[in-house]
């Protein structure tokens, strides 16, 4: 009896280890599959719901392709908008109306001849004289920076440029060079100061702003009026070639 006992007992642990193997690898299997499942819906869902991102498009150009820059000198001006406004009746020098009667036919207008024999108009009738300034001169505000943009730069006037003189101690001595020399020109085309920018030999400096305040030149031009600016001219000191 003990031994049928014994026998039934290890039957049903061997048949329950057995099945508890079996379904625990099922159970995980279809943990597994619903787990992989879900997410798999999750990221999907995500995948489709979400928006392309916007594709920019860049064009390199090269600089010899760009065209001509704008004028600085053509400025395009907004468009004149008139307003209508409620015109008053002008109170003063309204105009009355005259009868026929009281307007005389025989009144003509002056002659030139008759207004000449009148004479100039004096004091006493208002006027004065007239007097007539030729010779007007434009005034200069101060020396102009180092940069002024023009249309047209000075040029100096063919007959107006003489060579400077060339000093008796550099010739005996054989000495050449050059100096350039900083001019400020102002509206009328006269050199008002000069300076020394550069120079191989300071013998030669006096002698080249001396000359430089001798120049005459036309006068720059930016829109459509002269201003001052500076400009460098070399003196160059050779003693076969003069300047």
């Amino acid at each position: 009896m003990a031994t049928l006992v014994a026998e039934k007992m290890n039957y049903g642990y061997q048949e329950m280890r057995t099945l508890s193997r079996k379904y625990s690898v099922t159970a995980l299997i279809m943990a597994g599959s619903f787990h992989f499942i879900g997410m798999g819906a999750y990221y999907g869902v995500q995948a489709l719901l979400e928006e392309d991102e916007p594709v920019y498009s860049v064009r390199i150009m090269k600089y010899s392709d760009l065209g001509p820059p704008p004028s600085i000198t053509n400025s395009q001006t907004a468009p004149a908008v008139s307003v209508e406004a409620p015109t008053a009746k002008p109170t003063v020098g309204t105009p009355v109306p005259v009868p026929d009667a009281e307007i005389n036919p025989e009144q003509t207008i002056a002659t030139q001849a008759e207004m000449a024999q009148t004479g100039p108009i004096g004091e006493g009738d208002g006027g004065g004289p007239v007097e007539i300034q030729s010779d007007i001169k434009i005034e200069e505000d101060g020396p102009p920076p180092d940069f002024v943009p023009v249309e047209k730069q000075p040029q100096p006037l063919p007959g107006n440029n003489p060579a400077p003189i060339y000093p008796e101690i550099a010739r005996r001595a054989g000495v050449e060079g050059t100096v350039w020399v900083k001019i400020w020109v102002d509206k009328e085309g006269n050199p008002k100061k000069a300076q020394v920018l550069k120079s191989d030999a300071e013998l030669f400096n006096q002698p080249a702003i001396d000359a430089a305040m001798r120049w005459k030149f036309t006068p720059a031009i930016m829109n459509n009026g002269p201003v001052s600016v500076w400009v460098s001219i070399p003196f160059k000191f050779r003693l076969n070639a003069g300047r």
